[in-house]
């Protein structure tokens, strides 16, 4: 148990880290005044594919693997 909370922290650090890396290499689509209306000429809605699914389903897990190391350390404190 004194091993869980001493590598918690450091595992959660790493986490935030790379998660931090995934959202930002994620190609931004929309901006502020397209989630008013202001581009009315794309929909909004389309597939992804390739290396940008592979990031976000990457993106998913990171941030699952986070939360849960989050809610782990306030059940181990």
């Amino acid at each position: 148990m004194q091993l869980l909370v001493t590598i918690l922290p450091w595992a959660q650090v790493v986490l935030a880290i790379i998660l931090t890396g995934l959202v930002l290499i994620q190609q931004g689509e929309g901006s502020l005044g397209a989630a008013f209306g202001g581009d009315s000429s794309v929909s909004g809605f389309r597939t992804k594919r390739g290396a940008e699914k592979v990031i976000f389903n990457i993106t998913i897990v990171v941030s699952v693997l986070f939360v849960v190391s989050a809610i782990v350390a306030l059940l181990v404190k």
